[in-house]
Order: C-alpha cells, then structure tokens, then sequence
C-alpha cells in the first residue's frame, strides 16, 4: 500500500468513527458538550477458592450481583457541582427559554431545602416535566442534564436516566404491560424515567395496552415520590393532549418546557462544534454555501430534525471530502481538513434527491388521506338506507353461437 492508498484509508476510518460516534451519542454531539464520564469503580478480585466444606454454599462473586453492584456504584459516585453543571448548561447553544426553566427550577429547590432544613413549611413540589417541541431541539440531552442536576441536589440518589419509548413499556398480550412497565421503572429508580413520544401510550383504539402502562406509571410516582422522576416528551399538540386525556397525568405533571427549534446562525454554531471537533475547517466559500444548504434543508423542521439534520448534513459533507480526495494524486494534512464549496455541492446533490423522494412519498400520503377524509364527510352527509341499497353485478357476455 502507497502512501496515497495509506492516506485515503486512514481517513475513511476517520469517518466511519465518527458516524459511529455519532450514533451512540446523538444528543451530545450536536452542541459538542459530552456527558461526563462517571469513574468506572474497581473491579473487586475474585476470591481465592479455599477447600469446600460439605453442605455449605459458596461464598457468592461480584459477577453473581451485577446489578446490585451497578446500583451501588451509581450511588457511590458523588454527586457534582451545581455551579459546574449550570456552567454546563449556559455554555449550550441556543434553548434560552429551557436554561431560563432549569435555572428557575434548581433555585426552586434549593430553597425548597433549605426551608425544610431549618423546619419550615414546604409546598408539595413535584419534580416531574413535560417536554414539548419537534425532533432534534434538545429534549434528550437536557432529560440527561437533568437527571445529574437532580442528584446534585440531593432530590435523587442515582441520577441515572432511562430512555423509554412506547415500545418499552407496552407489551402484546393482556397482563404483560403491567410487568414491563414495572420493570422499567424499577430500573429507573432513584434516577430519571424519560419517555419520549408518550402521546404514543393513549392511542385509544381496540385491544391497546397502553392506558394499562399509564395506570401502573401513575401508581409508582405516587409509590416512589422520592426516588423516581418522570420526564415525558413529544410534540407540541400532541403533549398537550395527552396530559389532559387523564385526570391523574394533569395531576402529577405541572412542569412545561417548550423546546424552540434553533435559528440558522445556531445551526451554524452547531456545524462549527463538529468541525472543531472533528478537526475539520470550511473554506470561506464553503460556509456560505453551508448556511444556503441548511437554510433550504430546513424547509421543514420536523422532518429535518434542527440539530440532528445538521449532524446529517455534517456526516455527508465528510463523505463527499473522502470520494473528492481519493480521487487526488498527492494528499496533504491540509488537504485532510479542509472541506471545500466543491464537497457542499457534492453532499447537497445527493441529499437534494433523498429529500426530493421523500417529499414526493409524504405529497402521495397526504393526498390519500386528504381523499379518505373526504369520503367519509360524504357518507355521512348522504346516509343510505339498507333496503335501498342496490350492487349491480356486471353482466356477463353473451355466449358465443355455435357454427352450423
């Protein structure tokens, strides 16, 4: 292998790294602020196996409780600096009305502490949220925050999350969502329980299981008021309409936090925490070029996905970088890290066809429920009577005559 091979190859892992890093991290990466790492305690050494004596159990292994041991290390771990992880959470790109929330809410209960420190009365708090706002805005990443802010506080033990959706709590027989959705939760306990896409649970159609996991998530935050937060999320409407569907989700959820999707110059801002990242640069023709491929993207903020479309966008403009440089004769480390006007036409040509099919599917969807909606608003507007009804059969063809 040449070194020209050599080059090519090293950055097409580069790449396939990052795309994998991406995928396993998805919120972290779109505003370049990872979770910290929580210290990895020290696997204890195995027993040293003495003579069995007879009738006697062994004495059980680390390995024989990982589960209880995770727990304990998760509560072992200290809890972090408030300051720090308000310095976190201003640091974030855009969400100025969530830091605003967060901030309201840590100052909340921290005085909500202190009165009970010193024996005053306390109005019951609930610590439960609704996130409301469309795809890639930030809810995840700030469910995660969250969760390390509430063990700051000393309001959870853990402050671990568990991500839910529907498919995690539901199951397709009559008395397993029960046992799922419990299993969940006891996993999440002392640590944060997020669902994302709750409106999903109160689908209302026959033979659905999903009003039995909202009944028994119900149960435990009312079991487990001390060591349990819910965080549910989904669009905005659709939020709305699932907490107000049940009189016991209104109850125990009066925490909003609206999701705003991010302006141009904030996706901008996240495209430049990849770049850095990754090491890469724009030409000065290509950031323009960039800011035009995002601004036409983002026609739709749904399905481009605001901070995820440009985590798209970022991951195939290092495709087309890789298919212009293996083309090259001499590769240099500047070459390496420059991505050119010419890369952004190549990535927005493929993405513009992606999208283009796309949007001809979703114009074929509507217009079949545009068109079923419209037959309905006819039958019922023109009712038919039973004995009226008539079904011509078509008439069948005359047999052909037979030759004399």
């Amino acid at each position: 292998m040449d070194n020209r091979d050599e080059i090519i190859q090293t950055q097409m892992d580069l790449i396939s790294t990052l795309v994998n890093n991406n995928l396993r991290s998805m919120a972290d990466d779109f505003w370049g602020t990872p979770a910290p790492k929580s210290p990895t305690p020290k696997s204890p050494e195995a027993p040293v196996e003495g003579p069995k004596t007879p009738g006697k159990a062994p004495t059980p292994t680390a390995e024989a409780k990982p589960v209880e041991a995770q727990q304990a290390a998760e509560e072992e771990t200290p809890p972090e600096d408030i300051e720090d992880l308000k310095k976190e959470l201003n640091e974030l790109i855009g969400l100025r009305g969530v830091k605003r929330e967060v901030n309201n809410l840590i100052n909340t209960v921290t005085i909500y502490k202190l009165r009970r420190e010193h024996g005053l009365k306390t109005v019951d708090m609930s610590l439960h949220m609704v996130f409301s706002g469309n795809p890639g805005t930030g809810k995840t990443m700030i469910a995660r925050l969250m969760s390390r802010i509430y063990k700051s506080l000393g309001m959870l033990k853990k402050g671990h999350l568990v991500e839910v959706d529907r498919s995690g709590l539901v199951a397709g027989y009559v008395g397993q969502t029960a046992t799922k959705t419990s299993a969940v939760i006891e996993k999440a306990l002392g640590g944060v329980l997020f669902i994302d896409e709750a409106y999903a649970l109160n689908s209302k159609t026959e033979n659905d299981f999903g009003q039995e996991a909202i009944d028994t998530l119900l149960k435990a935050m009312e079991d487990h008021r001390e060591d349990l937060v819910v965080i549910v999320a989904g669009y905005d409407g659709l939020m709305d309409q699932f907490i107000h569907s049940n009189p016991g989700l209104e109850s125990r959820f009066n925490r909003y936090m609206h999701f705003d999707d991010y302006t141009i110059d904030e996706m901008m801002g996240i495209l430049d925490l990849q770049l850095k990242k990754g090491q890469y640069k724009l030409t000065e023709q290509a950031r323009k070029d960039v800011a035009d491929y995002i601004t036409a993207a983002n026609t739709s903020s749904i399905s481009f996905g605001n901070g995820r479309g440009v985590r798209n966008i970022f991951e195939r403009l290092l495709v087309a970088q890789a298919n212009r440089l293996a083309q090259a004769e001499n590769v240099t480390k500047d070459d390496l890290m420059t991505i050119t006007e010419a890369d952004v036409a190549a990535a927005r040509g493929t993405d513009e066809k992606i999208l283009a099919a796309e949007k001809a599917q979703q114009e074929l969807i509507q217009s079949a429920e545009d068109t079923l909606a419209e037959l309905q608003r006819l039958a019922k507007d023109v009712p038919v009577k039973p004995d009226t009804l008539k079904i011509d059969s078509p008439e069948e063809p005359d047999a052909p005559e037979e030759e004399a």
